[in-house]
């Protein structure tokens, strides 16, 4: 388990990150991209998956796409840039750890404002099933890179030590982990036929 062994630099995590969309495409499929990386120094492999913007189907395709791959026996964690893809098509980390036997860790670039993503939720007819899951995932906890920056996360599967310590091992390049830069890019990429934003 990962929690009885010292953190390899080479630790298998795999980092997702979804593809830019249109607004008012709700219903519509959005590509999510997941990336195998070796700590944070280089890649290793990608996965794809597509999901519903604002669905509910993304802890079931995630849950699918990586007991499927053949990367599964080398991964020893997963992560998100925030509990949401595709809008509001919130992962259930809890669920994911659980049917994939997978720890899991979910970084935010600030501390999320609950009272806006409570207020954005409620257009949704299932508000308090999705709400829910907000709630789920726990209180976000700070951790400070090298260099004194300051992200969140949110995890389950591994104590706040060990999810630090592969924080701050991926953070290489950036301050966000390679795993989750690198998915941005190809995700952007994918559908904008160029890598944008911020990663």
């Amino acid at each position: 388990m990962i929690e009885t062994k010292k953190i390899k630099r080479e630790i298998r995590i795999l980092g997702f990150d979804d593809a830019a969309f249109e607004p008012n495409t709700a219903g519509e499929s959005v590509p999510v991209i997941g990336v195998v990386y070796r700590g944070g120094d280089f890649i290793d492999g990608m996965l794809r998956t597509d999901i519903t913007i604002d669905g509910m189907d993304s802890t079931d395709k995630l849950i699918e796409r990586i007991n499927s791959t053949r990367h599964k026996q080398q991964l020893k964690v997963i992560m998100f840039d925030g509990i949401t893809l595709g809008g509001f098509n919130i992962i259930d980390i809890h669920r994911l750890h659980e049917q994939t036997g997978l720890p899991v860790i979910v970084i935010a670039r600030k501390m999320p404002n609950f009272e806006d993503v409570q207020k954005a939720l409620k257009n949704f007819k299932d508000y308090k099933i999705r709400w829910k899951l907000i709630k789920k995932a726990g209180e976000p906890k700070q951790c400070v890179l090298k260099g004194g920056k300051k992200v969140y996360y949110q995890s389950v599967g591994l104590s706040d030590k060990k999810a630090e310590e592969i924080i701050i091992l991926s953070s290489t390049r950036s301050f966000i982990p390679e795993p989750l830069r690198v998915a941005h890019l190809i995700a952007t990429a994918i559908v904008k036929g160029e890598s944008s934003g911020r990663a």
